[in-house]
């Protein structure tokens, strides 16, 4: 059980349709109706929300919460509904009724405070002719409370049935995971003193410093100061299977938001960063900044497809646009704003960088493909894919992976996936391969 919603309807007069303002569940609705209607991400439904354009941070950070909560549980929950619909209702009314479902079943809010609540959402909403039903309703699930969920198979419910097919053997215990918030990582700069170190954490095999769900990252002591980043324990790994050393000339294609090019640039690598959208660039060059980097890193706005270097590199980081299903416990939106058809579309553009990355290099560079994806179009077949552009397979081995060798797989290759290490909090899914030029 993550930590509740509070009931803070009537905290700032009334609404538009008269009923109380609740800034954190009209957000909330903003943000699961962009995701479902317009298939929006939750980061982009919250900034565009029009009821987030006065809130506080608290009531952001609420709805926020509520919404990545309902996202996780959207399966269960409407199947928890299903029995008391005798028809489906348009989409804006069930989503006022997953978000009292949610907040019933998945959050610690009082149930009369959860009915109440989205019965007056449903009145701001325009939608009064319906909020009986949304009473009725969410009284009845009340009334039966956990004994909803009996019987439920609440993993493969909460995963659109294309990815878990697609999954295969790692659909359960992948699904099983989306279920649990994912907890914050960091990587620390190289060096940094014990002493100085975030508090409450714990170090990771790998070495990333991990700390409990929900922290916010500008309060930790030394975020100021650039003592660490913002890093998830899977994304750390392909920058440090590149190997990069002292000297060396590597390009971080895609680069933002910057985690992989400070951990090039820590090394000593002479690095040249590209990215694409004005926007990533200019938040990748405020984490170097922080960081003190900025001075290691040459920062290139342009399409990583075409830009070319002026001398041959040593190596090249690839972490490819991709569907990004590897980050559902970070953004359960994910789930369920792809469709199988955007792979196409997605794999065509990875191959494109692939085939750029093959040609900056020198005879026997390095490049290390990644994605931050479960799926095998964005994966193995994209190994595939490069082997045919004759770029030659530089396989893992279990000497670089002796700290989580369960992520290697026979091929050599680098899989993890949000069921490993469960018990300390589990990681997001990331396939990476390594390649030489011949």
């Amino acid at each position: 059980m993550i930590q509740g919603v509070p009931d803070r309807s009537g905290a700032r007069g009334r609404g538009p349709r008269g009923a109380a303002a609740d800034p954190t569940r009209d957000i909330a609705f903003d943000i699961v109706q962009g995701v479902l209607e317009h298939r929006r991400m939750l980061e982009t439904s919250l900034d565009q929300s029009a009821a987030a354009r006065d809130a506080d941070a608290r009531d952001r950070a609420a709805a926020h919460r509520l919404a990545a909560t309902v996202l996780r549980h959207m399966g269960t929950a409407g199947m928890v509904l299903e029995p008391f619909l005798k028809k489906e209702p348009p989409l804006p009314v069930r989503t006022v009724l997953l978000i009292g479902v949610a907040q019933i079943l998945f959050l610690d809010t009082p149930a009369h405070a959860a009915v109440g609540t989205a019965v007056s959402l449903a009145r701001r909403r325009g939608l009064v002719p319906f909020a009986g039903l949304v009473n009725a309703v969410l009284r009845r699930v009340a009334q039966a409370g956990a004994g909803a969920l009996e019987g439920l198979d609440q993993a493969r419910l909460d995963v659109p049935p294309w990815l878990w097919g697609a999954w295969g053997s790692l659909a359960r215990p992948v699904a099983e995971a989306l279920g649990q918030e994912a907890p914050l990582d960091l990587t620390l700069r190289p060096g940094l003193p014990e002493a100085e170190r975030p508090p409450g954490g714990v170090m990771l095999p790998t070495g990333t410093l991990r700390l409990p769900a929900g922290t916010r990252v500008a309060d930790l002591p030394g975020y100021a100061q650039g003592a660490f980043w913002v890093q998830d324990a899977a994304a750390a790994l392909p920058a440090r299977l590149l190997a990069p050393r002292a000297g060396e000339r590597i390009a971080d294609l895609c680069a933002a938001p910057g985690g992989k090019t400070a951990q090039l640039a820590v090394a000593g690598a002479e690095v040249t960063a590209i990215e694409r959208e004005p926007g990533r660039l200019a938040r990748l060059k405020e984490n170097l900044d922080r960081l003190g980097l900025a001075d290691r890193v040459q920062l290139v706005q342009g399409d990583a497809a075409t830009w070319r270097p002026d001398a041959p590199l040593d190596a090249v980081l690839l972490d490819a646009p991709c569907s990004a299903t590897g980050t559902a416990r970070r953004h359960p939106d994910v789930l369920w704003i792809k469709r199988p058809r955007d792979l196409t579309a997605l794999t065509e553009g990875q191959d494109r960088l692939l085939a750029a990355a093959r040609d900056m290099l020198r005879p026997g560079g390095r490049l290390v493909y990644a994605v931050c994806s479960l799926q095998p179009e964005e994966g193995p077949e994209r190994v595939r894919a490069a082997e045919a552009m004759g770029l030659e397979p530089d396989p893992f081995t279990a000497e670089e992976l002796a700290v989580l060798p369960e992520a290697l797989t026979k091929e050599g290759w680098l899989r993890t996936h949000p069921g490993l290490w469960t018990e300390q909090g589990g990681m997001d899914g990331f396939f990476a391969a390594r390649f030489r030029r011949r």
